[in-house]
């Protein structure tokens, strides 16, 4: 997805929900990030409840920072950022079932070729280290808390 040497990171957390109710909160990113909302949403709270209609991304689609090249359903989704401000960075959302509920994964990605991009990297990695954790915990905890059916 990322040509030339890059920087792999990979950010992770255990939800006690099945897979599917995951998958569904995940979706929820069509909506809004879901990470510190007063950086990344405008001061916006991210919705605490689902919103109906939101489903499956769709291939071309933007979610986020992302523009989306690649669904299964239920599973996971992959896209690259738009626009490529450190350089171009693959991410891939995923929803894994283990034996006390699912796995949330993010993938990434980042191309460093050329020192601005090598520099770029370095930065992304530490700043989303912080804002992933939080956005994956903000996930895993709604996912957590509202037994419905997805």
């Amino acid at each position: 997805m990322v040509d030339g040497p890059v920087l792999r990171m990979t950010r992770a957390v255990h939800v006690d929900a099945p897979p599917a109710h995951v998958w569904r909160w995940l979706c929820q990113m069509e909506v809004a990030p879901y990470s510190y909302d007063w950086i990344d949403n405008r001061g916006r709270r991210s919705p605490r409840e689902l919103t109906p209609g939101v489903t499956d991304p769709l291939v071309g689609q933007r979610v986020q920072v992302f523009r989306v090249t690649d669904v299964q359903p239920g599973r996971q989704w992959s896209g690259f950022t738009i626009p490529p401000v450190f350089g171009r960075t693959a991410v891939t959302y995923a929803v894994e079932p283990d034996v006390r509920g699912s796995r949330l994964v993010c993938r990434i990605l980042t191309s460093q070729r050329g020192p601005a991009a090598w520099v770029g990297s370095r930065l992304l990695a530490w700043g989303d280290l912080v804002m992933m954790r939080k956005q994956l915990l903000t996930l895993k905890r709604l996912a957590e808390a509202a037994r419905v059916e997805p």
